[in-house]
């Protein structure tokens, strides 16, 4: 069974660029589809990024396309989602989640079974 622990998160200024990493410790990282979600307190969890076990595939969020990348190292168990172009509205608690059995719904939260502990991304005006 994957464990996932996310890091690299932190404050960082409205425009500026910050690059938080999941790290995944088990088995078969590579037949796991990986993603990143975001939550606010008070709001749903939201979909932000996914990447396909051998990293061929993306998916973003509108909110997020063209300013993050999603990329992954499976000799290093690691997925990462590059930031750039920071927005306050970008503030949240970003998690990583796995999913080994990919049924179509990347944005759906329910579509993973497992989830790290999650990272505070905090974007100042």
């Amino acid at each position: 069974q994957l464990q996932l622990a996310e890091s690299g998160g932190g404050l960082v200024q409205a425009g500026g660029s910050l690059r938080i990493s999941c790290l995944a410790s088990g088995l078969a990282f590579a037949g796991y589809g990986m993603g990143w979600f975001r939550q606010v307190p008070g709001k749903v969890r939201e979909f932000v990024a996914r990447i396909s076990g051998d990293g061929e595939y993306t998916y973003y969020a509108d909110s997020v396309k063209g300013r993050f990348t999603i990329s992954r190292d499976n000799a290093k168990n690691t997925v990462f989602l590059q930031m750039d172009n920071l927005k306050p509205e970008d503030t949240a608690v970003y998690y990583c989640a796995a999913d080994n059995f990919y049924r179509g719904a990347y944005s759906d939260p329910s579509e993973y079974n497992i989830w790290g502990q999650g990272t505070q991304v905090t974007v100042s005006s």
